[in-house]
This record gives C-alpha cells, sequence and structure tokens, in this order.
C-alpha cells in the first residue's frame, strides 16, 4: 500500500503528442534573441512553430489560445544542474549525481536521470522547461545530457545525449585547515601543479588513444573523444583568473574544439583572453555574496552584464545552489536587469544564449518558424517572480501540466483554512 500510494502521487502524467493545430494570437511575444512582437499570434503544429508574427490570418481549425494582455516565451534552459540525479541530498539512495573516481568521463549521467522527480517537475510553473543533466564530484565528473522535463523516462526526456563533458578545474588557492595549523584565510595550493600536469597527460592520452588504429578499449579515452572532433563541448569548472587561463589554455593545447566556462567568478578580469579564445561563460547563481574581501559588494549581481558588455556569449546557471533553486532561473536574470541589462538581453541569458552554449540553437531557445514549440504563456514579466504567473506551459507543442507537489498541498491547505473562515 505504501508502495501504491507512492506511485500515485508521483510527476503528473507526461502530456500527449500535439494532435491539432495550436494558435496564440494577441500576446506580446519576447522572441528570445532580443526581438519583441506585440499582438503577436504564435501557430504551431506537429510540436513545430510554423507561424508567427503580428499581421497573420486568424486561422479557422485548431484550437484558438486568447493572450491579449500576457506575454509568451520560449521555454528556459537550465544549465550544468544535477536535477533528476538526486531527489533528496540526506537520503543515499535517491543520490546518482556523484560517481566513485577522479577521471571518469565515460560515466553517463542520462541513463540515471528520474524523470518523476518531483523537484523536476517544480520546475515547470516557473516556465524552466528544460536542463542540462550535469554529474558531479572528481576532477572529471563525467558526460551531461539536456533533456525536456515532461516525460515517462530518460529516452523520452532526451533533447541531446551525451552532450558534453565536464572538468573541475583545480584551484590555485584553497581555504587554510586550522586543525593543522594552517593560516585560516586562502593560502597557495601547492598540490595544484601536479593536479594540472595529471589532466594534461589524460587528455594527451585521450588524444592519443583516438588516433591510433589497433587498441584495447579504454571507455574513459573513448568518451573524451567528442571533445577532439568537435561533437561534444568540455565544460570547465572554474572561477579564478589563473585557472581558467591555465584551463582554457590546457584545453586548446590539448586539441579540444569546444570550450566552455561554468562559473567564472573572475571572468570579467580575463574578459579579452576568453573573447579571443571564443571561450563563452555560463555565469554562476546571481544571488549570493562576494567570494574575496576586496571584491565590490555586489559583484556577483553585477558579474553578467561585465560580461555582455565585454562581448563574450553568457548564459546563467547557478552552481552551488540547491537544485530546487533552478526554478528561480528567471529570477536571477531579472537581477541583472537591475544592474543595466535591458530585459530582453537578460532574457537572452536563459534562453537564446543558453541554447547556443549547449549547442541546441538550432531547435530550441527562441521562438522562430522550424523551431520546437517550446514555450509558454505568463500572465506578467517572467523575469519578475511577482507577475510570472504561468497559464500555459507547451513542450515540442506538448501542452503539459503546471501541476506539482507543491500546488497539490496549496490547493489542499487553502481549501482547509477558507473552510475555516467560513
Amino acid at each position: 500500500m505504501l508502495a501504491l500510494s507512492f506511485t500515485t502521487s508521483a510527476q503528473q502524467t507526461p502530456a500527449p503528442k500535439q494532435s491539432e493545430q495550436v494558435a496564440i494570437f494577441g500576446a506580446t511575444a519576447h522572441i528570445g534573441n532580443g526581438e519583441v512582437i506585440e499582438n503577436c499570434t504564435i501557430i504551431f503544429t506537429d510540436g513545430k512553430i510554423t507561424a508567427i508574427g503580428s499581421d497573420l490570418m486568424a486561422p479557422t481549425i485548431g484550437t484558438m489560445i486568447d493572450a491579449k494582455g500576457k506575454h509568451v516565451y520560449p521555454g528556459i534552459i537550465a544549465p550544468s544542474k544535477s536535477l533528476g540525479l538526486v531527489e533528496v541530498d540526506a537520503v543515499r539512495a535517491t543520490d546518482d549525481q556523484d560517481e566513485i573516481g577522479e577521471m571518469i568521463p565515460h560515466v553517463r549521467s542520462i541513463i540515471a536521470y528520474n524523470a518523476e522527480s518531483k523537484v523536476v517537475e517544480s520546475m515547470r510553473p516557473n516556465g524552466v522547461l528544460l536542463g542540462q543533466v550535469t554529474p558531479q564530484g572528481g576532477t572529471i565528473s563525467g558526460t551531461s545530457s539536456i533533456v525536456q522535463f515532461d516525460a515517462w523516462n530518460w529516452e523520452d526526456a532526451a533533447v541531446k545525449t551525451d552532450d558534453g563533458i565536464h572538468l573541475n578545474w583545480p584551484s590555485f588557492f584553497r581555504r587554510g585547515r586550522w586543525w593543522m595549523g594552517e593560516d585560516t584565510g586562502y593560502i597557495p595550493n601547492k598540490e595544484y601543479t601536479g593536479q594540472v600536469g595529471d589532466i594534461e597527460v589524460f587528455f594527451q592520452n585521450s588524444n592519443a588513444y583516438g588516433k591510433s588504429a589497433e587498441k584495447e578499449t579504454n571507455l574513459p579515452f573513448e568518451a573524451m573523444s567528442g571533445l577532439f572532433d568537435g561533437s561534444k563541448h568540455l565544460y570547465i569548472h572554474a572561477n579564478g583568473e589563473k585557472e581558467m587561463t591555465d584551463a582554457v589554455a590546457t584545453a586548446k593545447k590539448a586539441g579540444v574544439k569546444n570550450v566552455v566556462i561554468v562559473g567564472g567568478y573572475r571572468a570579467n578580469k580575463i574578459a579579452d583572453f576568453l573573447k579571443e579564445n571564443n571561450v563563452p561563460v555560463l555565469v554562476n547563481l546571481t544571488h549570493s555574496l562576494p567570494e574575496y574581501d576586496d571584491d565590490d559588494y555586489d559583484l556577483p549581481y553585477k558579474l553578467p552584464k561585465l560580461l555582455v558588455d565585454a562581448g563574450l556569449l553568457v548564459g546563467l546557471q547557478n552552481e552551488g545552489a540547491a537544485n530546487f533553486q533552478t526554478r528561480n532561473l528567471p529570477f536571477y536574470a531579472g537581477q541583472t536587469v537591475g544592474q543595466g541589462l535591458d530585459k530582453e538581453t537578460a532574457l537572452q541569458l536563459v534562453t537564446g544564449n543558453t541554447a547556443k552554449i549547449l549547442g541546441i540553437d538550432d531547435r530550441y531557445g527562441t521562438l522562430e518558424v522550424g523551431k520546437s514549440a517550446t514555450l509558454f504563456i505568463s500572465e506578467g514579466d517572467a523575469l519578475d517572480m511577482r507577475t510570472n504567473k504561468l497559464s500555459k506551459a507547451y513542450i515540442d507543442g506538448r501542452d503539459v501540466s503546471l501541476e506539482t507537489h507543491q500546488t497539490e498541498l496549496w490547493k489542499r491547505y487553502m481549501g482547509k483554512y477558507e473552510g475555516e473562515g467560513k
């Protein structure tokens, strides 16, 4: 009976495939590339947008949605998160985000993805409809995949499997260990040179393995091959100037085609270097305190704007925050508006730009003809938590549920207290 109870309270049933044409009319459409279309009509069939514009004839077939006074946005994308890999941090049986080993690029996060996660389910009511399922821990954590957040299983969820490998670059400085008599501030990491050397050797061996005609199968080296032919991205998790500079130089020297910095706390200090090497940045969460005593008090808040102004391709992620906080991604983007970015540029940080960085911009990230009908209708500004109230959300044209464990509890207890007030 307990098992049955757990099953029936799991995630909402995934929406069926789109069966008829849908037309949304009268809305303000935020395209995700900086463009806004007023009084817009969006038509989609078989999961793809077939027409969009302000001068379209209203169709006479299919579902018609009057969205006058409302706003339509592309589905928000959450990169570099372990969503679906861990449900409750304190319950080991629900935690598949970190495997044993230091260099394990062959570990595929997608096969551990839990499509029935209640945490994943809670993303949709805020418009977060896609995510990059990313392993954690070690030096090379494993391989990420990109999923949509309404599926029966990981096979249904997968949008792009094995899109990239995640490398946690060692820190040049580390916190002193007081119990060993060290200074409690930041001190040089004496093992840094050796740790970097191990990474360099691993990349060299991986590249050599791919060029060898006859070999014994080596799964870690084989998984790395996509970095050298451009089919995979290397996501380097680093924050300091030296760490990022060393990491990018090492990757480029090893022959890695596509490099992305994740975190990038000091990326504004080396913006010219990153731009020269065509390295985009997935900036850490904007709602945080400065890391060092001599940082500007508002550096985390304004960092995305500093990088955008420097000409870098920038997206937002919230590494270090709990998975459930990923639902607040649009509001982190909204915070950058308060630092000087215009709203449409801020929106790009969690839609069009992120899609480009992840390599899925041919299908997602913007509202354009031929792309996936992954979008949502909000009663107000999606970047403002006070007004982002969704009335509809679609993933690949499927009308997905906005019900979650939280909305069920809200209805349950609102009914209780409203009844007591009568």
